[in-house]
């Protein structure tokens, strides 16, 4: 396995805290109803997460855009499809209650049997091309550009819809955030998930000594994941010659 840096987990452990709390001190208005900040109720699996599989210099990172409905809300990881986390990643750890539930999103942590479709895709394709977890987290690594989920009542809203007075300070927090996740793993690529994550991946890192990319998004939403989203990334990560 890749050698363990306790400092650069520290670094990674305390970057994802001031995260937390720089976005728990804003306000969304309607129609956002609910909104839930994993790096607090979920922080020990995101923690074990931080400290077991980024404590080291990487040559990728992958953004998401923010934690969907039944992955990274309900365990605390990136993408975190529950099997995948806890079978593939070895990571199970107690989640707790937000301080306001959803009840049409209840929280129940690794006892969800709902399926995070995106996850799903992602961490089977690393685990098909790396076959072990500590062959893909060698030199690759997965964050989230935005920590908070947003709901309106049953429906997921994502931060490109939020009004601009609302976005600016959410978007301040995540840049900074970025840049100090770049600067502690040293990676030559940052690759967004996605159209929103590559977009303020590149207006965060501008100036910065760092190659960008995308993959397309492997969300269900998209007709285009649906019909082969594994060849699609594939395709993506070799023209880039990543892969």
């Amino acid at each position: 396995m890749h050698e363990i840096n306790s400092a650069i987990a520290d670094a990674l452990v305390d970057a994802a805290r001031e995260l937390s709390a720089r976005v728990e001190r804003l306000d969304f208005a309607a129609p956002v109803s609910h909104r839930y900040n994993p790096l607090d109720y979920a922080w020990a699996p995101h923690e074990l997460y931080l400290r077991r599989y980024g404590a080291n210099r990487k040559k990728v990172v992958f953004i998401g855009m923010n934690p969907g409905p039944f992955g990274m809300v309900q365990c605390g990881v990136p993408f975190g499809e529950i099997a995948a986390v806890r079978d593939w990643m070895g990571i199970e750890a107690n989640v707790e209650k937000p301080a306001r539930e959803n009840p049409k999103r209840p929280i129940e942590g690794f006892a969800c049997t709902r399926s995070e479709v995106s996850g799903r895709r992602l961490w089977a394709l690393f685990q098909q091309r790396f076959g072990t977890v500590e062959a893909f987290f060698a030199e690759h690594f997965v964050a989230n550009y935005c920590p908070l989920a947003f709901f309106e009542h049953s429906r997921n809203l994502t931060p490109d819809k939020l009004p601009v007075v609302e976005a600016a300070p959410l978007y301040a927090a995540c840049d900074d955030h970025l840049r100090q996740l770049v600067a502690i793993l040293k990676p030559q690529w940052v690759i967004g998930i996605g159209g929103f994550a590559e977009a303020r991946a590149a207006l965060a890192l501008s100036g910065m000594s760092i190659s960008l990319g995308k993959v397309l998004h492997p969300s269900p939403a998209s007709p285009a994941a649906n019909r082969g989203w594994a060849e699609a990334a594939t395709r993506q990560l070799t023209a880039l010659g990543i892969w």
